[in-house]
């Protein structure tokens, strides 16, 4: 393969639809193998358009925006970043020969918790909770009783936790429908209603796919484990490795890798696993960088988003190796406002080990994620140790 320099003729393009700090490292690690970058997304200064060639700023559910664009930037290839996009501009763009990362079906359905359900339970057959899909209270009503109280209700289009409502009885059922929707990505009229477990453990495999002489190449990277507090969605703190047996760890990448291999194309897989008590169910799935999969920042030779680079330009990544345990923690706002300043980042860095990346996101809102503090050690648990310690020292005005 021939690569040019970039903003000449010749060289290779990468379009990102989202610019969020997952796309802000995989714009990283294209700049460091001269790819020219480009980044689109819904609001000015966003993390990934502070180290990209260029950028736009329009409304992502624009499909005529979205192929404006592709079309004059005519990329080598087109990584979605976030969920809230036009996915069937993709699918359109996809059509007339634009390269879409993985492919554009599999973006679609990993963006709809009714597709991607359905994909993984019935096609590829593997273990999920029970499950049912409502379009009106009434339905869900229906649905809670024949899984049993507690349920969780997610809206159809939904990421990061927004719109999960636990519902406890029938009295509750409306409301939080409601509430479910109001917080859906996009036009959500459905949502999906699933049994409540008690989670053990929550993986992350990490599934890729490359393209060799002899076919695509699928392969997954040692779990990651990762915590959230008991009253959140949102992820807070990642290890790697897990700390889960290895006959768990075996089930979780063949789950993984069924469900991968049926949505095909290339790049790296986010696999949600959930383990409570003997069951190792499937969760879902993101067509791209995993946020718990920052800590491969500090874990692994190869990290998750120069993979995803590697694959999405044709390029082998053949082995990743763990060089070290680590474990990532992030730094959440707790204000609203403009500009943000960081204190104690100098504290933070006296503790051996520690990185701290902030992401340079212009405003702040309560819990939006501004950073993560990344650090290494002799174990996973001394690692945790020093995140958590790091973490706590930042604080974001």
């Amino acid at each position: 393969m021939e690569i040019g320099t970039p903003l000449f003729e010749g060289s290779k393009k990468l379009l990102l639809l989202g610019g969020g700090e997952l796309g802000k490292e995989m714009v990283i690690e294209a700049q460091r193998m001269g790819i020219e970058t480009v980044v689109v997304d819904r609001y000015d200064m966003s993390p990934a358009m502070h180290v990209s060639h260029r950028k736009y700023v329009v409304n992502m559910l624009d499909g005529e925006a979205i192929k404006s664009i592709i079309k004059r930037e005519n990329p080598d290839a087109i990584i979605t970043e976030i969920e809230a996009i036009n996915t069937d501009a993709l699918l359109e763009m996809e059509s007339e020969g634009f390269k879409v990362i993985p492919n554009a079906k599999a973006v679609k359905i990993c963006m709809n918790r009714l597709e991607l359900r359905s994909l993984a339970a019935e096609k590829v057959k593997v273990p999920t909770t029970a499950y049912g899909f409502a379009e009106t209270p009434e339905e869900v009503k229906k649905l809670c009783k024949d899984i049993g109280y507690p349920c969780i209700i997610k809206p159809e289009m939904s990421s990061s936790g927004h719109g999960h409502e636990v519902v406890n009885n029938e009295t509750e059922v409306e409301n939080k429908f409601k509430e479910a929707l109001t917080h859906a990505r996009g036009k959500s009229t459905k949502v999906i209603v699933e049994e409540y477990v008690k989670i053990n453990k929550e993986l992350t495999v990490l599934t890729y796919r490359y393209l060799t002489d002899n076919g695509v190449v699928t392969k997954t990277i040692t779990p990651i484990e990762h915590e959230r507090p008991s009253d959140v969605y949102y992820y807070v703190e990642s290890w790697h490795p897990g700390t889960v047996d290895e006959e768990i760890v075996g089930r979780a990448q063949e789950y993984a890798t069924r469900v991968v291999n049926e949505l095909g194309g290339v790049g790296i897989f986010g696999v949600e696993i959930l383990v409570s008590g003997n069951r190792v169910l499937f969760s879902e799935v993101s067509p791209r960088p995993h946020d718990t999969g920052l800590v491969t920042m500090a874990s692994l030779d190869i990290n998750e988003f120069q993979i995803h680079v590697r694959s999405a330009l044709g390029l082998p990544t053949p082995d990743v190796k763990i060089v070290s345990p680590a474990a990532a923690h992030v730094i959440l706002a707790n204000n609203e406002g403009w500009a943000p300043k960081f204190l104690n980042v100098d504290k933070a860095l006296q503790i051996p080990g520690v990185q701290v990346r902030l992401f340079g996101k212009p405003s702040t809102y309560y819990k939006r994620r501004m950073g993560v503090v990344l650090a290494t050690g002799n174990t996973v648990e001394e690692a945790r140790e020093k995140v958590r310690k790091a973490s706590s020292l930042i604080l974001v005005t």
